[in-house]
């Protein structure tokens, strides 16, 4: 594996299989990556993908270097092409991409021909995040197959949501898709419903996004009333049915401190996961380096 862009088209096989070195890492350390330098190139705030991505690389034995915008030659007017082919020009030999602009990590596989891989793409697709919600399921669950999954909220805009729609399917998940038309977006062939209290007693996972505001989503009047995950509907749902969300969460907005907090919630367990599903991805990328 030269490069770890996105989930679509991989088959539900390679994931699972990445899943399972993912649950392999724990919180051992490995030094698959001594001798190697990892560039974090974070074109946009982040706090979990970033810090898992640096804590990943440092359990395998590699070098992160992290960038941010702030205080760089970006502030003269450098371009994102011309930095990421200078960092990579210094020996570089991951390069982690995160960018608001979607395509940008594809993009810098074709400038530099280094290892890289897609941390979040604009609204295109975060796989590393989908492995760690993999990771998480079979943790719970012990299989991804036969669950039922319901994403509810920002459909459209959301990166996550992106992986997820290939993802779940890919290992046997039956997905459905919940939100107001307008943030629901076009993935072909999977059911949606404008209703949450329509699903909430059918499926073993409520999956929850916040609302974009940044790239332009609109909370409407009555937002909050039909998808909002509170005490009341979290009663209502299956036995063992959980809740995740892969932050950062808008609480009060899609979910209650309640159930953020409550017994059926995943949140910090996908947290947690992130820093072993993003050493499988890296340990992978590994094997191709010199």
């Amino acid at each position: 594996m030269k490069t770890f862009l996105g989930v679509r088209g991989m088959h539900g096989s390679e994931i699972q299989a990445l899943a399972e070195m993912a649950a392999t890492m724990g919180d051992r350390l490995d030094h698959r990556l001594r001798g190697h330098a990892v560039a974090l190139l974070f074109f946009e705030p982040s706090t979990r993908t970033r810090l898992s991505f640096e804590l990943a690389t440092r359990r395998l034995g590699g070098w992160p270097v992290v960038f941010g915008p702030e205080g760089s030659s970006m502030e003269k007017g450098e371009t994102i092409r011309d930095t990421v082919t200078t960092v990579s020009a210094l020996g570089v030999e991951i390069l982690v991409i995160r960018s608001s602009e979607a395509g940008i990590p594809e993009a810098a596989h074709g400038w530099t021909g280094r290892a890289v891989v897609n941390a979040g793409d604009g609204a295109n697709e975060h796989p590393t995040q989908a492995l760690a919600d993999v990771v998480t399921l079979i943790d719970h669950f012990g299989e991804v197959g036969g669950l039922e999954v319901a994403i509810v909220g920002d459909v459209a805009h959301s990166r996550v949501a992106g992986s997820l729609c290939h993802a779940l399917p890919a290992l046997g998940a039956g997905l459905r898709l919940v939100g107001p038309p307008d943030l629901l977006g076009e993935h072909t062939g999977l059911p949606t419903t404008e209703e949450l209290d329509e699903v909430i007693d059918e499926v073993d996972v409520v999956y929850l996004l916040r609302v974009q505001r940044e790239r332009g989503a609109v909370i409407d009047p009555g937002y909050i009333d039909r998808y909002r995950l509170g005490a009341d509907r979290a009663r209502r749902m299956r036995p063992g049915a959980v809740v995740m969300h892969p932050g950062p969460m808008n609480r009060g907005v899609e979910i209650t401190d309640e159930v953020a907090e409550g017994p059926r919630s995943l949140i910090l367990r996908q947290v947690a996961n992130g820093v072993p599903a993003r050493m499988a991805v890296l340990a992978t990328l590994a094997e191709g380096l010199g």
